[in-house]
This record gives structure tokens, C-alpha cells and sequence, in this order.
């Protein structure tokens, strides 16, 4: 025999049932719920189904709400969604899609207000930077890059550039280095630094003529005077002529190297080492020589030396035994 339940299905009516308890949910969410009161379940076909089913209503106690969620229609719902920023890499790494088209692609360009996107085949659209893209599946809007932070503007030297700055009057001390190349090296590098600073280079033409040089100068406290030598080891001529000059307002200074040629990193010029030279040869000769360079006469040096300076594009192209030693005279020369 059918039951009372079953007979009123059929006939489409309602039936009142006990608590919560009755209609099988777990006891965490029957006991969470406000006392017991009649439910009242909608008996309703089940499409596709030969027979009736009892479809309960839901119990929106606590309980349920924490199982199920809460009311999607809740809060300000009209309110549109606040998308996500992604800001557009132009590396290609990004891949956008068009909801609209559907199209898929990596961004290759920005400009203009638009950004164009090259799918899989290597077909390229356009789309405003405005619109609205899913990446990953999940709506964005998109922005131009941020603009890099400007690194401060800096000198060969590594010195932090003064824009605009007007050469300074020169002052009454000097910096002497031993010859033409010499000279040429330190205004490549140094130059900005030395007019800024108002320090005057000159040079020597050899350092056998330092003392009278010295002497003729006179120097002072308010008129200091430095010295770049070549070759500047113990023992040699140079070292013993230094030591002869040098005093409170005198500074004397200088690199291991035989030429200032030495004084160029190697691997700026594309070479691993600079090559050995026997001696009792001049140096520069056998260096042209070694690297297949011509060396027929002092034309060829000259020219040799151009090649090489145009390979020097800051401090960073230089030894540091030459770095330390042109700084040294530039603080010693503008000291107060």
C-alpha cells in the first residue's frame, strides 16, 4: 500500500514535516540552527524521473550558511567588479585575450592608445588599451609601463655629472703628466671633472725635465702642483727624479707601466694581453709590431694611439694602478 506521503504527491499538494532533524541534515547543522519549527517542504517532479521525489526547502539557519556560502545577491551587487591592473610587458611574455573575439595573443607593441597582439599563426590585432582582456581566464585592464627611474647622469670618470655646469675659472695649481698621450687619456676620462674643478692638465715632454719644471713653478699651499709618471717602480730613473721633487706642496705619483698604452685594458681593445717586448727595443714599435699593426714610423704610433683611445669610453676601460693615482692628484690639487 502506498504511503499518505506518496498519495498526496500525485495530487500535488504540500506536507508539513517535523524539525530539521527529520529531514536528514547533520548534527552540526541541526544544532546550530534556532529552535525547531515546522518545515514546510514543496513536493515537486523531478524532470526526466518516472516518479515523485520530496525536494526539501532549505533551512537558512547559521549552519547552512557557513556549509553553503553566503547570498550571492547580498551587499551592493549592482556595483561593477574593480578589475585587476596588469601593467603591459612589451617583452612579448604577456598574453592577452579579446572576451569579445576571442582572439589570443602576445603583446608586441604600445602606441597610441593601442596595443596589437600576435597570435600562434603570427596574425596581428589591434585592440584599444582601454578595453577589457582576460588573462588566465580572469578580467583586467591594462596600463602603459611605468617609466624606468633616470639613473643620475655621470661622467667617463664615474663621477656624478653637474648639468650644465660652466667651466670654472683655472686654478693657480696644475697636474703634470709625462707626455702627449698621457695628456689625451686623462681629458677623455677625466675631462668634465677637471673643468668643473677648474685643474688645468699639461704635459711634461719627458720626466727629465721635472725639476726645472718644479722650480719654475714654485709652489705653494694656495698653488699645489701633481705629477703623473710612467713607469714609476723602485729603483728606476723616474722613481729617484720623484724623489727629488716632491715636498708638502709637490705631489708625485705614477703607474708600473712601461707606456701609457699599458694603462688600457687589453680586452678593450679586443686583445686577451698586451705583448712582451724585448728590451733594448722601443716598446711602442714592438707592441705594432706584435699585433700586426703598421709601425713603419712615428705616423703609424700616432695613428696606433687614436685607434686605441677611441676604444676607451669611460674609467671602466682603464687599469685601476692608473684609476687611483689620477684621482689621488685631483684631490691633492683642489684641496683648500
Amino acid at each position: 500500500m502506498k504511503s499518505s506521503h506518496a498519495r498526496q504527491a500525485r495530487l500535488g499538494t504540500q506536507v508539513t514535516q517535523p524539525a530539521a532533524t527529520q529531514l536528514g541534515h547533520p548534527k552540526s547543522v541541526r544544532d546550530s540552527c534556532p529552535t525547531p519549527a515546522p518545515v514546510v517542504v514543496q513536493l515537486s517532479r523531478t524532470a526526466g524521473a518516472s516518479g515523485h521525489r520530496i525536494g526539501p526547502s532549505r533551512l537558512w539557519c547559521r549552519g547552512v550558511r557557513e556549509r553553503y556560502g553566503d547570498d550571492v545577491l547580498a551587499g551592493d551587487w549592482r556595483r561593477p567588479r574593480q578589475l585587476a591592473e596588469v601593467e603591459v610587458d612589451l617583452s612579448g611574455e604577456l598574453v592577452l585575450e579579446d572576451p569579445a573575439s576571442g582572439f589570443v595573443g602576445a603583446v608586441v607593441r604600445v602606441e597610441h592608445g593601442s596595443v596589437e597582439l600576435e597570435d600562434r599563426f603570427g596574425k596581428r590585432r589591434s585592440f584599444g588599451l582601454g578595453d577589457t582582456f582576460l588573462v588566465d581566464g580572469e578580467p583586467v585592464t591594462l596600463r602603459r609601463p611605468r617609466a624606468a627611474a633616470t639613473a643620475p647622469a655621470r661622467t667617463a670618470s664615474g663621477s656624478l655629472a653637474v648639468a650644465d655646469a660652466a667651466a670654472r675659472v683655472a686654478r693657480a695649481g696644475r697636474i703634470y703628466v709625462e707626455g702627449r698621450h698621457d695628456a689625451e687619456l686623462v681629458e677623455k676620462v677625466w675631462g668634465d671633472d677637471l673643468r668643473v674643478e677648474g685643474v688645468v692638465v699639461e704635459y711634461l715632454g719627458g720626466v727629465d725635465d721635472l725639476p726645472r719644471i718644479v722650480a719654475e713653478f714654485e709652489p705653494t699651499t694656495d698653488r699645489r702642483l701633481g705629477v703623473l709618471v710612467d713607469h714609476l717602480v723602485p729603483g728606476s730613473k723616474e722613481s729617484r727624479i720623484a724623489a727629488e721633487v716632491r715636498s708638502a706642496h709637490v705631489l708625485v705619483v705614477g703607474h708600473p707601466y712601461v707606456d701609457i698604452w699599458q694603462a688600457v685594458k687589453p680586452t678593450a681593445l679586443g686583445i686577451s694581453t698586451w705583448p712582451d717586448v724585448p728590451g733594448g727595443r722601443s716598446w711602442k714599435h714592438g707592441v705594432l709590431t706584435a699585433l700586426g699593426w703598421p709601425a713603419a714610423d712615428q705616423a703609424d704610433v700616432a695613428a696606433a694611439w687614436r685607434r686605441i683611445l677611441s676604444h676607451v669610453d669611460s674609467y671602466a676601460d682603464l687599469e685601476s694602478e692608473l684609476l687611483g693615482r689620477v684621482e689621488e692628484l685631483i684631490d691633492f690639487v683642489t684641496a683648500s
